[in-house]
């Protein structure tokens, strides 16, 4: 019997249709005033350019011609980002007493505010440059920095999309932190509050949650976690302080996590490796781990077959 691929296909698509009725919480149809994700990241491009300008521009900049290459993009950046912010207005506003129109003049308000902050944002992210920098003996200059630090576009993205956090601007912050986290394996939430002269090294695997302080000049290693202690509770600890405080001059070493709300971690602290810290720690502290104990078996005197694999180690806590 011939089967009927065309039924098979259209079973299929009622199936999928139904799952659109059924599952609500993942359709939005009917939404022509979607924020789109990739009008948000080229802003965040856009402005990476203005605030680095000369390093990523797919035209040269001149003195000559600054005035007018900065204008043109602050108008474009303008134009694409208070669409984006009323569409993300729209769809978190109570739709019974919807009112376009002071939603579209409260996004134009967040957009200028926000663009006046751009010099602030520089000037915060040249002290971020020279952290990395003064931090990083293998830095061989801070144009090596600018170019290529995945902490740098982490970090210049978070501040961006913390003003708009600070300006209620929803949705954005969050889809600008997490092209960041994408492209760099730095997850920081827009809503932490991060001082100046930052320093993150290496990266990868960076967690900051969204009540999370900073103070200045803080650095943090790749795979630290300034989390919530208990997520358990869900929905019902919005708006609470989960995360920890850590306060000036603190250094974060690879692998440690620091969690919950009421820790906070004192000036000049230096968090050693793969700790793991749920209380307050008092200011000019050194914590560390117990140091392991190597364990060495000579697999020779067993015959090993492998003539590459001699020696075992063990760690023993």
């Amino acid at each position: 019997m011939k089967r009927d691929i065309q039924d098979e296909l259209d079973g299929i698509v009622s199936s999928i249709l139904e799952s659109y009725k059924t599952h609500k919480q993942i359709s939005h149809l009917n939404s022509e005033n979607l924020p789109k994700r990739e009008e948000v990241i080229d802003v965040v491009l856009r402005l990476r350019e203005i605030l680095f300008p000369g390093y990523f521009s797919k035209r040269g900049h001149s003195s000559k011609s600054i005035n007018f290459v900065v204008d043109e993009e602050i108008k474009i950046i303008y134009e694409k980002l208070y669409k984006q912010i009323y569409c993300a207005l729209i769809l978190y506003a109570n739709k019974d007493t919807i009112n376009k129109s002071g939603l579209l003049a409260s996004a134009e308000d967040k957009t200028l505010e926000f663009l006046s902050k751009i010099s602030y944002l520089r000037e915060m992210l040249a002290m971020d440059v020279e952290a990395a920098y003064d931090g990083d003996p293998a830095a061989t200059s801070t144009d090596e920095i600018v170019f290529s630090y995945p902490g740098i576009f982490a970090i210049m993205t978070h501040r961006i999309a913390h003003e708009l956090y600070l300006l209620s601007v929803p949705l954005i912050p969050r889809i600008m932190s997490e092209h960041a986290h994408t492209l760099t394996g730095i997850d920081i939430h827009p809503g932490a509050r991060i001082g100046k002269y930052f320093f993150i090294d290496h990266g990868t695997g960076i967690v900051i949650g969204e009540t999370t302080q900073i103070g200045e000049y803080v650095r943090i290693y790749q795979g630290v976690t300034l989390g919530a202690l208990s997520l358990r509770a869900g929905q019902s600890l919005r708006g609470l302080k989960r995360h920890p405080t850590l306060e000036n001059n603190v250094t974060v070493y690879a692998g440690a996590s620091i969690l919950g709300g009421d820790t906070v971690i004192g000036e000049g602290v230096v968090i050693g490796s793969n700790v793991f810290i749920t209380r307050s720690v008092a200011g000019k502290t050194n914590v560390s781990m117990k140091t392991p104990e190597l364990q060495y078996t000579n697999k020779a005197s067993k015959k090993s077959k492998r003539k590459d694999d001699d020696i075992m180690i063990d760690w023993v806590i």
